[in-house]
Protein backbone atom coordinates (compact mmCIF):
# COMPACT_ATOMS: atom_id res chain seq x y z
CA UNK A 1 0.00 0.00 0.00
CA UNK A 2 1.40 3.29 -0.78
CA UNK A 3 1.39 5.99 2.11
CA UNK A 4 0.54 9.87 1.27
CA UNK A 5 3.98 12.25 1.15
CA UNK A 6 3.22 14.87 3.81
CA UNK A 7 5.19 17.39 2.00
CA UNK A 8 3.43 16.71 -1.53
CA UNK A 9 0.28 18.92 -2.02
CA UNK A 10 -2.84 16.86 -2.53
CA UNK A 11 -2.83 16.98 -6.31
CA UNK A 12 1.24 16.36 -6.65
CA UNK A 13 0.66 13.14 -4.73
CA UNK A 14 -2.37 12.10 -7.23
CA UNK A 15 0.27 12.97 -10.02
CA UNK A 16 3.01 11.03 -8.18
CA UNK A 17 0.47 8.12 -7.67
CA UNK A 18 -0.64 8.05 -11.05
CA UNK A 19 2.83 8.50 -13.02
CA UNK A 20 4.55 5.58 -10.69
CA UNK A 21 2.06 3.69 -11.97
CA UNK A 22 2.19 4.56 -15.82
CA UNK A 23 -1.20 5.95 -16.05
CA UNK A 24 -2.56 8.54 -18.42
CA UNK A 25 -4.98 11.55 -17.15
CA UNK A 26 -7.34 9.34 -19.56
CA UNK A 27 -7.32 6.43 -18.26
CA UNK A 28 -8.06 7.24 -14.23
CA UNK A 29 -10.45 9.21 -14.99
CA UNK A 30 -12.68 6.45 -17.24
CA UNK A 31 -11.99 3.93 -14.17
CA UNK A 32 -13.21 6.60 -11.49
CA UNK A 33 -16.01 8.11 -13.57
CA UNK A 34 -14.97 11.71 -13.87
CA UNK A 35 -13.55 14.35 -16.48
CA UNK A 36 -10.62 13.87 -17.84
CA UNK A 37 -10.38 17.49 -17.45
CA UNK A 38 -11.46 17.78 -13.80
CA UNK A 39 -8.50 15.10 -13.00
CA UNK A 40 -6.05 17.56 -14.36
CA UNK A 41 -7.16 20.67 -12.17
CA UNK A 42 -7.47 18.39 -9.29
CA UNK A 43 -3.81 17.38 -10.30
CA UNK A 44 -2.94 20.80 -10.47
CA UNK A 45 -4.12 21.94 -6.86
CA UNK A 46 -6.99 24.39 -9.37
CA UNK A 47 -10.08 22.45 -8.46
CA UNK A 48 -11.36 20.12 -5.31
CA UNK A 49 -11.93 16.80 -5.11
CA UNK A 50 -15.39 15.48 -3.41
CA UNK A 51 -15.16 13.03 -0.38
CA UNK A 52 -16.39 10.43 -2.79
CA UNK A 53 -14.27 11.32 -5.79
CA UNK A 54 -11.18 10.74 -2.23
CA UNK A 55 -12.65 7.62 -1.77
CA UNK A 56 -12.53 6.72 -6.04
CA UNK A 57 -8.81 7.68 -6.29
CA UNK A 58 -8.33 5.73 -2.63
CA UNK A 59 -9.94 2.91 -4.14
CA UNK A 60 -8.31 2.98 -7.86
CA UNK A 61 -4.67 3.67 -6.41
CA UNK A 62 -5.19 1.16 -2.69
CA UNK A 63 -4.27 3.73 -0.59
CA UNK A 64 -5.44 4.50 3.67
CA UNK A 65 -8.90 6.57 2.13
CA UNK A 66 -8.47 8.23 5.78
CA UNK A 67 -4.85 9.39 4.90
CA UNK A 68 -5.72 10.59 1.40
CA UNK A 69 -8.33 12.65 3.07
CA UNK A 70 -5.67 13.95 5.53
CA UNK A 71 -3.87 14.49 3.11
CA UNK A 72 -6.13 16.72 1.32
CA UNK A 73 -7.36 18.27 4.41
CA UNK A 74 -3.96 19.25 5.83
CA UNK A 75 -4.02 21.54 2.50
CA UNK A 76 -7.06 23.34 2.97
CA UNK A 77 -5.65 24.25 6.13
CA UNK A 78 -2.06 25.02 4.91
CA UNK A 79 -3.92 27.42 2.38
CA UNK A 80 -6.09 28.80 4.41
CA UNK A 81 -3.02 29.78 7.06
CA UNK A 82 -1.47 31.04 4.30
CA UNK A 83 -4.06 33.06 2.74
CA UNK A 84 -4.70 34.95 6.29
CA UNK A 85 -1.42 35.51 7.01
CA UNK A 86 -1.72 33.50 10.07
CA UNK A 87 1.11 32.43 13.09
CA UNK A 88 1.23 28.76 13.34
CA UNK A 89 0.36 28.85 16.34
CA UNK A 90 -2.99 29.28 15.36
CA UNK A 91 -2.86 25.58 14.83
CA UNK A 92 -2.94 24.77 18.59
CA UNK A 93 -5.61 26.47 19.18
CA UNK A 94 -7.68 24.59 16.89
CA UNK A 95 -6.70 21.71 18.30
CA UNK A 96 -8.09 23.07 21.33
CA UNK A 97 -10.97 23.57 19.71
CA UNK A 98 -11.96 20.12 18.02
CA UNK A 99 -11.26 18.69 21.53
CA UNK A 100 -13.94 21.14 22.84
CA UNK A 101 -16.68 20.87 19.87
CA UNK A 102 -16.29 16.67 20.09
CA UNK A 103 -17.43 16.61 24.00
CA UNK A 104 -19.95 19.22 23.24
CA UNK A 105 -21.13 17.05 19.85
CA UNK A 106 -20.98 13.63 21.41
CA UNK A 107 -22.78 15.18 24.38
CA UNK A 108 -25.53 15.42 22.73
Amino acid sequence: MATVKKTKSFGEHLRHLREEAGLTLKFVSEQISIDTSLLAKIERNERQPTKQIIKQFADFFKVDEKELQNDFLSDQIAYKILDEEADLSILKVAEEKVKYLKTVHNGK
